[in-house]
């Protein structure tokens, strides 16, 4: 018998989000994951909010909604809220009932400051982390360094002169033809002035000069979790400054190995690591000098492996670009990308778990 196309809808409803979301959803356990973090999170959520005052959007389902915009590629808070609207299961996995209203899309950018000031993103990144931890999932002693490039939201045409002598002329237009041949521009003497946090910056030799931040990141190499984060700017030191800084407080009383490629192999990084109790697994830049790893070094069975484990620090920065939001950032200023960086790795470290923790036999 055909069924009647009627279209009235019911004046109750007694179906709730979490009946319509499949018991083997890969988001279920990374929900679980994440309520486990943000229930260890809530002296931190009290001292960003006041006592007193009119109740906010509770920060765990800001968060869970965060994370719901990396894992889906989402690229802005305007379609995430549009989505969290009618889209069961991003209501299911923040938190919200079927009648709960959905908030407007500029409260993102008002909590995430709290959150910010708070360091929210790297509490609830090294709860991830120890979670990790507690499975046995992670290194203590093998591990690997490397920096990315993250372009910042602003045009090059914004990279103008600090004492405004290239101003565009008036009757042009919000976006006059420019011309930089044979300019020399540098960061004493010119800024953005659409992110003014934002250094110019170039790979390599015959690579074109972007406007962006750079992203830091150590990962272990049992797994290739991301251990630790930083952000800082684009500078040619930057790398090797940020990796010692990292070390510095991953280092402990037992001796550990590092992997990383030829940016770092100059003598001071390398003299740094040792002092710090940490050998270093560099790959050896003797192209055109004369490399501070020596046969001391490359002799032993466990360099070649550094070598190749920390080549997998490439897929956190592919993820990271290619799922999450930071092959061109959407957001300006340093402490906004380093709260967006951090929080990109946090999501990849569930996604990775969920993998790892299913392959777990029992």
């Amino acid at each position: 018998m055909r069924g009647s196309d009627l279209h009235q809808e019911g004046l109750f409803s007694y179906v709730s989000p979490e009946s319509r979301i499949p018991k083997r959803h890969p988001l279920r356990k990374v929900r679980t994951m994440v309520d486990a973090a943000l229930a260890q999170m809530a002296a931190h959520f009290e001292q960003a909010y006041a006592e007193v005052g009119r109740p906010s959007i509770a920060p765990e389902k800001l968060i869970r909604a965060l994370l719901l915009q990396i894992f889906y590629s989402i690229r802005s808070e305007r379609l995430l809220c549009e989505q969290l609207d009618y889209n069961l299961l991003f209501r299911w996995f923040v938190g919200l009932s079927m009648d709960d209203r959905v908030w407007d899309h500029s409260t993102f950018s008002k909590n995430r400051d709290r959150l910010m000031q708070a360091h929210i993103a790297q509490a609830f990144f090294e709860r991830v982390l120890a979670a990790a931890k507690v499975n046995g999932l992670t290194s203590d002693e093998h591990f690997s360094v490397d920096g990315t490039l993250i372009e910042a939201w602003a045009s090059l045409k914004s990279y103008r002169p600090r004492d405004g002598s290239d101003d565009p002329p008036a009757g042009r237009g919000r976006n006059p033809d420019r011309d930089f041949h044979g300019e020399r521009r540098k960061h004493d003497t010119h800024v953005s002035t659409t992110d003014p946090e934002a250094k110019l910056f170039r790979k390599g030799p015959g690579k074109e000069a972007k406007l962006c931040f750079m992203g830091h990141l150590v990962t272990e190499n049992r797994n290739g979790l991301a251990i630790v984060a930083q952000l800082s700017h684009a500078t040619g030191t930057a790398e090797r400054d940020s990796a010692l800084e990292m070390m510095t407080n991953l280092a402990g009383t037992q001796r550990i190995t590092l992997g990383a490629d030829k940016n770092y192999d100059t003598r001071d990084f390398v003299d740094n690591l040792r002092e710090l109790r940490v050998t270093p697994h560099v790959a050896q830049n003797d192209t055109n000098r004369r490399s501070a790893i020596d046969g001391r070094t490359t002799r032993h069975t466990g360099y070649a492996g550094s070598q190749r484990f920390r080549k997998r620090i490439e897929e956190v920065f592919g993820w990271a670009k290619d799922i999450g939001p930071l092959r061109k950032t959407k957001l300006r200023g340093r402490a906004r990308v380093s709260f967006q960086w951090v929080m990109t790795l946090a999501g990849y470290n569930l996604v990775r778990m969920r993998d790892l923790l299913a392959e777990t036999p029992g």
